[in-house]
Formats: structure tokens, sequence, C-alpha cells
């Protein structure tokens, strides 16, 4: 049986919505606090608990024997910056494993690497709005996919920006049609750290 952690990424996913603890304790017909506790108490949900859920968020948590999900433990650099906008600096790089369910993860692979970090700016917005985590698929060689987004070093800052590659340039594209589009030269590639890919975006983690 899963945990409420686990439970509460899992709703998440199905719904499409980050859901808060005080959300899942108004399902479950409990206080936050209580919520809280259990958390703190690793106690898992009960089977009546997940129909409560079902009914209350009207979506499928249970098959005819066994809830069907699957938890990522993944680092979330709690300090990390990377801007949606004219570039931000890294503060530092304290970290704490969050849960997060799998379903959230475009393409999840066990043999991937992911990491979560904060958005800032609004260069990104409506797709990426400031404050929210991201989740970021390591970089492993691949080539870079036209317009996905990805989380990017360059000069000494980091940005997050939809990333195409010609021949002798890669251009930077912002959601936001405030922004203006922007290019690296081939000459300057090397200067580029490539960090990785979005593959999901968190609104809250209460």
């Amino acid at each position: 049986m899963m945990k409420i952690n686990e439970l509460i990424s899992l709703i998440s996913a199905r719904t499409g919505s980050q859901i808060n603890q005080s959300m899942l304790a108004d399902s479950l017909g409990i206080t936050r606090q209580t919520i809280s506790n259990r958390i703190k108490n690793e106690s898992e949900v009960t089977v009546s608990e997940l129909q409560k859920a079902e009914d209350f968020f009207n979506i499928k948590l249970l098959d005819s024997v066994n809830p069907i999900y699957e938890v990522a433990y993944i680092d979330y650099y709690t300090d990390v910056f990377a801007s949606c906008g004219n570039g931000s600096i890294v503060f530092s790089s304290e970290k704490t494993k969050l849960p997060v369910s799998t379903t959230m993860i475009k393409g999840y692979s066990k043999n991937k690497l992911y990491s979560m970090i904060n958005a800032t700016g609004n260069s990104m917005s409506p797709t990426i709005e400031h404050g929210d985590k991201l989740i970021v698929e390591h970089w492993n060689g691949d080539q870079i996919q036209d317009n996905k987004i990805y989380v990017f070093c360059y000069n000494n800052e980091f940005f997050v920006k939809r990333l195409s590659k010609n021949i002798d340039e890669i251009i930077i594209k912002s959601d936001n049609p405030e922004y203006r589009v922007r290019t690296i030269s081939s000459k300057s590639f090397q200067d580029l750290i490539l960090i990785g890919k979005i593959v999901a975006t968190v609104k809250s983690l209460d």
C-alpha cells in the first residue's frame, strides 16, 4: 500500500493539477494536521481512503486488486533558480529528496537521472510561471530536440528556454512574446552547458 505523500503525487498525476495536503484532507474527511502527522509517521493509506479520494476527485486510483502507481524519489535543489528571463545565478546547491509520481514525468525511465529546480521570471509564461518547480531530465549527450524546453548555463547564468539547433547556430526562444528570439553562433557553442530537458512542471509542493 502507498503512503500519504505517494497518494498526493498519484492524485496530482491523475488530475493534472498539483494537489496539496489540505485538498487531500478534505477528500478524506480529516484535518490537514492529521495529514501532516501521518506524513511524519509514514503511515499507509487504506483502501477505503483510496475509494474516498476516487469519489472526491472523480478519478480512478484502484484496479481490481492494488493501486497502480510508481514513485521516483528525486533531488530537489531548494536554492537553485533557473531563469525564465534574463538569467539568474545559482546561490547554493542544498537539496532534499522528494517523492514524485512517475506518471508526471514525460518519457520516464529508471535509467535516466532527474532533479527538480525552481523557475524565476516570466519569459516562458504561460507554459512556465515564476515560482514553478521544474523537473529536469539530465542531458546525457543526446541531440537537442527542436522546440523542447531546456535548462542550460551560458556565460555563468542559468536559463530555461526553448532550443532549436541549426548547422551553425542554436536558436533560443521564449514563450512570452515580449522577449525576442536570441541565437548562439557555432563559435560560442563551447560556452553553452546543456544541463537537461524540462519533462514536468509542478505548481506547488504543499
